[in-house]
């Protein structure tokens, strides 16, 4: 047994700069700082951590080690890419009628979740409004290529979307995106009655209640705490720049399953004998979905981080 086996386990249901919120066992939880000067612990993370201070109800601690990960999420600004969330079992992208949603973003979304082998769905919301049809037919590459697209009104009909969702998301621990407007606010009370709660418990122990917009949280959404919606407020999108562009394709369905190419190494953009380019001109690709392959693998490929 390693000197850090015999600490006590925790899971990291929040962070800011270099304090976390560790949870253990039994739902207690410890403000918590990292042993050193590197803070490299992220949501969703199990740690080794050790009790250093009691004072009345607050309990602080020390983190000593982070347990190998299954899965771990980035984000991505003009200047960096950071982890902000490990240890997901799926993610849900919620998009809308109204604002009309970035593909783009979505299709960064999934690739990034396909790169970290977790498993995605789209929720669509807003569905009582006049531009569902259109909305539905822009999702429907997505459908063709088997995701899962939930379709929610969670203002209009908030009882048949928590029907629609909840067995899905039950017993998972399911990361939660949505573009400013989407409803995700909505859906995280829906879900979570509690949620206002758990933000304010958090950010009194962190001292830390600006913080609360650009945070990643964990939310548990059930008593037995099975059940996690995670959710990162604020956060634009997710980093791909761990993924070799010549693999790029292979985290998208619908290339890949056309990927029976000339030349083993194809890139799909200019080589003779293409199976992708003549999936995308027999229409079988979506134009969309092509394009945004086009740029994000040009992204990739300067590497100038």
């Amino acid at each position: 047994m390693s000197r850090h086996q015999a600490l006590d386990l925790g899971l990291v249901v929040r962070g800011h700069g270099r304090h976390y919120i560790v949870e253990d066992s039994e739902g207690r939880r410890f403000v918590c700082h990292p042993r050193g000067k590197k803070s490299d612990a992220v949501v969703g993370d199990q740690v080794r951590f050790a009790e250093t201070s009691r004072n009345g109800d607050e309990v602080e601690g020390v983190i000593e080690a982070v347990e190998p990960r299954r899965n771990l999420l980035f984000r991505q600004d003009e200047w960096k890419t950071k982890s902000f969330a490990a240890n997901l079992d799926q993610l849900l992208v919620l998009v809308a009628v109204e604002p009309v949603f970035s593909e783009s973003q979505l299709t960064r979304a999934l690739i990034a979740a396909e790169s970290a082998g977790i498993r995605a769905a789209i929720a669509l919301n807003k569905t009582d409004l006049p531009g569902a049809d259109a909305a539905r037919e822009r999702l429907a590459p997505y459908r063709a290529m088997g995701l899962t697209v939930f379709e929610v009104a969670l203002k209009a009909d908030r009882e048949a979307s928590r029907a629609t969702l909840w067995p899905w998301l039950q017993g998972q621990r399911s990361f939660v995106l949505g573009p400013s407007g989407t409803g995700k606010s909505t859906l995280i009370n829906l879900l979570i009655p509690d949620a206002q709660a758990q933000v304010g418990e958090i950010s009194q122990a962190l001292n830390s209640g600006r913080h609360t917009t650009t945070t990643t949280q964990w939310y548990w959404a059930d008593a037995a705490r099975e059940t996690a919606l995670i959710d990162s407020p604020g956060f634009q999108e997710f980093g791909l720049r761990q993924i070799d562009p010549a693999e790029l394709w292979k985290h998208m369905p619908d290339l890949r399953e056309h990927a029976d190419c000339r030349f083993y190494n194809c890139s799909h953009q200019h080589e003779p004998g293409c199976g992708v380019r003549a999936a995308v001109e027999a229409g079988q690709i979506s134009a969309s979905r092509y394009r945004i392959y086009g740029e994000i693998l040009e992204e990739l490929q300067r590497k100038t981080w």
